[in-house]
């Protein structure tokens, strides 16, 4: 198993697939590290039960191991949040696998424009912004 070779940290992920006034919304920032003496895959959240429900973390953690495709990290959730209607196990998991792959391009394990696969996360060295007008190559409309 290839471990991460490199830390990426402020892995931001929003997902926010509003169909019809509600759908799945999940809120993590991570930190991806190589993976420590065992060379598998760990996963710590430090955020409080109130802001991330225990619920959704093995959706996360599953979404992060498809993300990740077998390459081993430790990962840090730092903070995170949910919505107490829109939050559901499917939304945690699109957020594991954006953050995974977005750890990969970081770290140098996917070429930078996969980048552009990823519509819900953003790191520093992002090569393009956060989706939203300037993404697309469009001016921020006048107001």
């Amino acid at each position: 198993m290839t471990g991460l070779p490199v830390p990426v940290s402020q892995v931001h992920v929003r997902v926010n697939l509003n169909i019809g006034a509600c759908g799945p919304y999940a809120h993590i920032v991570a930190d991806f590290e190589p993976p420590g003496p065992g060379g598998g895959f760990e996963l710590l959240s430090v955020v409080p039960e109130a802001r991330l429900h225990a619920e959704f973390l093995p959706a996360l953690r599953d979404g992060l191991l498809e993300g990740l495709d077998g390459v081993a990290a430790a990962v840090l959730i730092t903070d995170g949040s949910h919505h107490e209607v829109d939050s559901s196990e499917y939304g945690y998991k699109i957020a594991g696998q954006e953050a995974g792959r977005a750890a990969l391009i970081g770290a140098g394990l996917l070429p930078p424009a996969e980048a552009d696969t990823l519509r819900w996360a953003k790191w520093p060295g992002r090569l393009r912004p956060w989706p939203g007008y300037r993404a697309a190559g469009r001016s921020r409309p006048a107001r």
